[in-house]
């Protein structure tokens, strides 16, 4: 039996086994890949407190050893399905069931990718999906932002105060965004909206080097040259296994507040995977201390 059953192997996740463990409660980690979350793919981390630069696999090992010499358990299998049963909670995986007195969902989200060559071999070769991760590192470059919602208009907002030149490219002939961000990015002159546009190809070998775009309106193919690539279409949450468990939104994800409690008793999530409007390695982290701490209220309660 353990006291707290954390699915999702992410910086939330591995927070809140090292708050748990400090706490004196017994933690289980379950993630079904490997253990660190999409932060192992950036080459360097600038924007964590407190660490001036350091690269997102040395980040996420680092958290993974301090909460294995906490004594937190590590498993690598995925988790089919969570049931309470007669006041506890059982994690289904595919080789055993783990019991748990209380659970904390930290599985992340996966960013919605364009699906075309080339694209996964230059991620952190110029494709990325986190501006404010990785746009310091395009200062006075020439850049593209693909997406027409919110997140890709706060990018191209983000990214103009480093980058010489942000192409914002939709596949409609007008944004999903807030109007206001519309009208702030039109104000900029370094700033140049490529609508009714589709990426067809990304250019370059080891880096990026630009992009062949397609307009639906005319059928024609161009290009555009720039070193980096932003891609914000969106997020895939990974809850629909818990749907019977907590509520979750239209979007998929689990409804949970800053406290990180869920609609039922005893389970909590943490990080990318819960309604929340910043999704940053700060936010991680902060969520895995909240939901960590949340638990050992909760099983003090119990």
């Amino acid at each position: 039996m353990y006291d707290i059953g954390i699915i999702g192997g992410g910086t939330a996740g591995m927070t809140a086994a090292i708050y748990g463990q400090r706490a004196g409660k017994r933690t289980v980690i379950i993630e079904g890949t490997n253990f660190g979350g999409q932060i192992t793919s950036s080459t360097n981390v600038e924007n964590y407190p407190g660490i001036a630069s350091v690269s997102g696999s040395e980040f996420s090992m680092n958290l993974l050893d301090q909460a294995m010499k906490l004594g937190a358990e590590t498993v690598v299998d995925q988790v089919s399905t969570v049931t309470k049963e007669e006041g506890m909670f059982v994690l289904e995986t595919s080789e055993k069931a783990y019991p748990c007195r209380s659970v904390i969902l930290a599985t992340g989200v996966t960013h919605r990718h364009l699906g075309i060559e080339k694209e996964e071999k230059l991620v952190g070769a110029g494709v990325s999906y986190c501006a404010t991760c990785d746009g310091a590192f395009f200062r006075d470059r020439d850049v593209a932002v693909i997406g027409g919602g919110n997140t890709a208009l706060q990018d191209a907002e983000f990214l103009s105060n480093y980058c010489r030149k942000v192409y914002l490219v939709h596949r409609r002939d007008e944004f999903r965004g807030e109007k206001s961000l519309v009208k702030r990015l039109e104000e900029k002159e370094n700033v140049e909206f490529v609508l009714s546009a589709t990426v067809k190809d990304i250019l370059g070998e080891s880096m990026v080097e630009g992009l062949i775009l397609h307009n639906k309106k005319t059928e024609e193919d161009f290009q555009i040259e720039v070193s980096g690539v932003f891609v914000a279409i969106g997020h895939i949450p990974q809850n629909d296994r818990f749907k019977e468990l907590v509520e979750l939104d239209e979007g998929g994800f689990i409804e949970a507040k800053e406290d990180c409690l869920t609609s039922c008793p005893g389970v909590f999530a943490a990080g990318d995977c819960r309604t929340k409007e910043v999704r940053q390695l700060t936010t991680a982290a902060a969520d895995g201390a909240v939901a960590g701490l949340a638990a050992c209220k909760y099983l003090a309660g119990e």
